[in-house]
């Protein structure tokens, strides 16, 4: 068993903040290698992360989450590690020491994925939790799972985890396909608390259209394994 990991930070537009981010993870003991995956950014993002630290890869167009997380992953291992996999979302700043936490029961051989579970955010957020309840309920539905924040994008999880859920659903569904397809693999999943805070969607126009997104991505992610698992079974 590995007694490090790699981190991978899929990053839009986050120049602002993916240095204290970048610079909070290469601080842990148990890091071995952090990657930023610029994923279409307009501004200095890939700049800033590879100042920090930071090995970067850019995606020339927005491609969305799942590929950026999937560029990551494939980034890691041409570098010949097979360590677990540390995803952290760009935004968390200093915060992101606290992830940490996840890498403990990976590493300990007790978890193959571990999902971060945030405290009340210091800043509100302006949803009316119609995506959390698509989420919750597909992986309900498809699992038996109940997971308590299901589009939480900080996770741990073992080579075998993450290529278990190949390949990743697209854009914002990737963390409700992560969790139904390791689940569907026979692997354990474990939830721990986080003290992360990061950036909150408010109720303004841009909001609103990132939300849409997310309703959109998720459920095409369930349909997708809602399909998969009738064919399986014809």
């Amino acid at each position: 068993m590995s007694e490090l990991v790699a981190v991978v930070v899929p990053a839009k537009d986050e120049a602002d903040r993916v240095a204290a981010t970048v610079e909070a993870v290469r601080s842990l003991a148990v890091v071995d290698l952090v990657v930023v995956v610029d994923d279409g950014s307009s501004d200095d993002t890939a700049r800033v992360a590879r100042a920090a630290g930071a090995d970067v890869v850019r995606h020339e167009r927005n491609r969305g989450k799942g590929a950026a997380m999937t560029t990551g992953a494939a980034y890691v291992a041409r570098h010949g590690s097979t360590a677990p996999l540390l995803f952290v979302d760009a935004d968390l700043q200093e915060t992101a020491v606290e992830t940490a936490v996840l890498t403990t029961p990976v590493l300990a051989g007790s978890a193959d994925m571990t999902v971060a579970v945030l405290p009340e955010q210091v800043t509100k957020g302006g949803g009316r939790g119609l995506v959390v309840n698509l989420a919750r309920g597909g992986i309900e539905r498809a699992t038996g799972f109940v997971a308590t924040q299901p589009l939480s994008g900080m996770r741990c999880l073992t080579r075998e985890a993450f290529d278990a859920a190949q390949p990743l659903a697209h854009g914002w569904g990737v963390e409700v396909g992560l969790t139904i397809d390791v689940l569907r693999a026979g692997l354990r999943v474990a939830e721990v608390p986080c003290a992360l805070q990061h950036r909150v969607s408010g109720g303004d126009l841009r909001s609103q259209l990132h939300r849409g997104a997310q309703y959109r991505d998720v459920r095409r992610a369930l349909l997708a394994r809602r399909l998969r698992a009738l064919t399986r079974r014809g």
